[in-house]
């Protein structure tokens, strides 16, 4: 059962990107990849991970082709770069309730923003489809030098807020995420599929139209 949201402090919603605004590109990608090179799709998958990590890509302390030459070497993939990087970028399709139920927060005056263990490609994907202008903010692991593997990370982006850990709600498919934004006392909620956390944020909107002097999450926002 999901903790109870401390629906009259939220004024911040946080969005993970793969795996709640868009398909997991990520993990379906890696497991292409490793279709297409003879090999188990599941540890390719798990080496990606690793591999993001360890050579620092994730974390923009790496180029990508780094990576791309850590994953051929430990895990046997086969395919130049740009090629592979497809296979990725073209899975991570947005998923459209979710934007609209993004802009229905923001029209109703709660902040809105991604917070993603992403590398160059969130912004290649914003170039292409104009993604940061629908949210008051981004927090790229690739650009803030820290992953939500590591639970200071969450308190960094709360004094980037200058907001307090009540005051957020963070939105991720990850468990393991989602535990420790709790640990650091942030409202969260596990992505599970668009219908439940569509009702959740709806039972939230209809919460804060209730409230005295609550965001309505319909309307004009405010400044």
């Amino acid at each position: 059962m999901e903790p109870r949201l401390h629906r009259r402090l939220i004024d911040t919603v946080l969005f993970d990107f793969g795996g709640v605004l868009a398909e997991e590109g990520f993990r379906d990608g890696l497991a292409a990849i490793g279709r297409r090179s003879a090999l188990a799709e599941e540890e390719v998958v798990r080496m990606g991970h690793e591999l993001v990590l360890a050579t620092g890509y994730v974390t923009g302390h790496a180029r990508e082709s780094l990576w791309w030459n850590a994953l051929r070497t430990k895990a046997g993939i086969r395919g130049e770069d740009e090629s592979l990087r497809r296979e990725i970028l073209e899975r991570f399709i947005i998923r459209p309730r979710m934007l609209e139920l993004n802009d229905r927060l923001r029209s109703g005056g709660i902040a809105v923003g991604i917070l993603s263990d992403q590398t160059n490609w969130l912004d290649e994907i914003d170039e292409r489809f104009g993604l940061y202008g629908r949210f008051d903010y981004i927090f790229n692991s690739f650009h803030m030098g820290k992953t939500k593997n590591d639970p200071a990370h969450f308190d960094d982006v709360l004094s980037l807020l200058n907001r307090e850990a009540p005051q957020v709600l963070f939105v991720d498919d990850n468990a393991g995420h989602v535990g420790r934004a709790r640990s650091r006392g942030w409202n969260a909620l596990l992505f599970r599929d668009e219908a439940g956390v569509m009702a959740a944020l709806t039972a939230f909107c209809a919460a804060a139209r209730a409230g005295a002097g609550m965001p309505s999450c319909s309307g004009t926002r405010r400044a």
